[in-house]
């Protein structure tokens, strides 16, 4: 399987916007400075996005974009294959005409396994992302504060030297 940036800078943007999802409507320019994209590539794959309905733009003062449907709704899968990024791992893109216009003999492994992947991103929602992310942000900054506290516990016992 071939995942190019489109696919991994889609699925970036559209987690990026769910994680601002309720503050309003977000700007790809906020997006392009906080995940380091292109502001001129996020403007491409977001047109595409908004054509399959993953998210909605919002015009004038305060505009921006906005996720079109509920993050448990949008898949992985959905992302990808809105920004015409092919799910294929088969030399041929499926046509069957590995070799010599023929399948070759490990066309039906590599079709499988376009089956599998595909399969596996279409059962991973935006929604579990997310979680995945806060959980994970959740745990850092609890880390950061038990350190702060310990540090703070151990300054009060320290001897005071004269």
């Amino acid at each position: 399987m071939r995942l190019t940036t489109k696919g991994r800078f889609a699925v970036t943007a559209m987690m990026d916007l769910a994680l601002h999802h309720g503050e309003g409507p977000v700007t790809l320019a906020e997006i392009s400075g906080r995940q380091k994209i292109s502001l001129s590539y996020l403007e491409q794959l977001f047109s595409k996005l908004r054509r399959c309905r993953l998210v909605e733009s919002v015009r004038g003062p305060g505009g921006g974009y906005c996720l079109a449907r509920d993050t448990g709704a949008v898949s992985v899968a959905d992302i990808i294959l809105a920004v015409d990024e092919p799910i294929d791992a088969t030399q041929c893109g499926g046509k069957e005409n590995c070799r010599d216009e023929q399948k070759c003999l490990t066309h039906d492994l590599w079709a499988r396994l376009n089956e599998r992947i595909l399969d596996y991103l279409g059962a991973v929602s935006l929604r579990q992302l997310v979680e995945d992310q806060k959980t994970k942000e959740a745990v850092k900054e609890s880390g950061v504060a038990q350190v702060r506290d310990m540090r703070e516990t151990a300054r009060k016992r320290a001897p005071v030297s004269a």
